[in-house]
């Protein structure tokens, strides 16, 4: 399976996986679960960047405001187009966030640059060598390779999870990830 085909699949795993009956009651709860597997990555950090969710991804807001509360800095991604490279800028509850390239949510154009040291990432998959599968514009890999000391942290669903996953020459590895299940990699 090619990694279109591969990105196909594990989009629908993710659709039909947060759209079940049984799921949906229980996404609130599963999602701050993904954020407390995750929470002991914020320790260290100074600015941390994570992404509005686009309603299948695990929504990460949990954590922005758990790094607010501890006196961290936030921010969201910004991109203005396919081939143009992914920007951060400072996030604050309240701020306004404003439509974007490729269907984001994002910060405006006038907020302020920002340079984080911890990542939250959306992925599309991901195997247990942390390697991430993104959307395939390879923004992310891109952002990566432009902070390379940045912690970076993979959010996901566990039925995004493939057995092995190859890696481009560009693809940055994830740190660890967490899933609504538990951590995965070295702390």
């Amino acid at each position: 399976m090619d990694k279109a085909e591969l990105r196909a699949e594990l989009r629908r795993r993710r659709i039909a996986f947060t759209g079940r009956e049984d799921v949906m009651g229980q996404l609130l709860v599963m999602t701050l679960m993904v954020a407390e597997h995750a929470a002991p990555a914020l320790n260290g950090a100074r600015t941390v960047a994570a992404y509005v969710s686009n309603g299948v991804e695990v929504d990460p807001t949990a954590l922005l405001f758990r790094a607010i509360d501890m006196g961290l800095s936030t921010a969201l991604p910004r991109v203005t187009s396919k081939d143009a490279p992914l920007t951060w800028h400072e996030w604050h509850p309240g701020d306004e966030l404003v439509p974007g390239a490729l269907g984001l949510i994002q910060p405006r154009a006038d907020a302020p640059p920002a340079e984080p040291d911890l990542i939250f990432a959306p992925l599309v998959g991901f195997d247990r060598s942390l390697n991430r599968l993104g959307q395939g514009a390879a923004h992310y890999d891109r952002a990566f390779a432009a902070l390379p000391d940045a912690r970076r942290i993979g959010l996901a669903w566990s039925v995004q999870e493939v057995e092995a996953l190859t890696p481009d020459p560009w693809d940055m590895p994830l740190h660890g990830i967490a899933t609504e299940t538990g951590w995965i990699g070295p702390r």
